[in-house]
């Protein structure tokens, strides 16, 4: 079982419209939202093994919120193949990584994030993928379970969505 946990990005600065969309910076919403989720990570124990990050600046940044919970102990691979990225490439990322790694936390963009969860998840808990295709908004996290042993054998379908939050969940 191979554990995949997506965090879209913290809500960024549409403040100076001249800043180039990679380099945007999270607004203090975001900082804020970004805390709380690494606060419910460590509550819940969902530590990864490593983290995929995008290398744009308002992931690096919400990577960063995390990182002052959580600890920087985590190997954290800053990717630039991650930015906007679609969700096949995305999941050809996954498939990359080494089987010594159980768990994953890959902090992205939508729309790859949501159509990712979307291709692996198998429907089984319809309340919470309903909330789940209703919207993942900034800083939202998923917690996906994936029936399968290898990284590589990662596929279409097969994978529970264990647990959908937003930040409103963690006030």
């Amino acid at each position: 079982m191979k554990t995949i946990i997506l965090l879209r990005h913290a809500k960024s600065s549409w403040d100076d419209t001249s800043v180039d969309d990679h380099d945007r910076p999270l607004n203090q919403r975001g900082e804020r939202a970004a805390s709380l989720v690494a606060a419910f990570l460590r509550h819940e124990k969902l530590l990864p093994d490593v983290i995929l990050c995008s290398s744009a600046r308002r992931t690096r940044e919400t990577l960063a919120r995390l990182q002052a919970v959580i600890g920087d102990d985590i190997p954290a691979l800053i990717e630039d193949g991650l930015y906007l990225a679609s969700a096949g490439k995305l999941l050809d990322r996954l498939r990359g990584l080494g089987d010594d790694a159980a768990s994953v936390l890959l902090i992205g963009h939508n729309p790859g994030l949501e159509d990712l969860a979307a291709t692996l998840i198998e429907p089984r808990n319809a309340a919470l993928e309903e909330k789940l295709a209703a919207k993942f908004p900034t800083a939202g996290l998923a917690v996906l379970r994936a029936d399968s042993g290898t990284w590589a054998g990662l596929k279409r379908r097969n994978a529970r969505l264990d647990l959908f939050v937003i930040p409103k969940d963690l006030v």
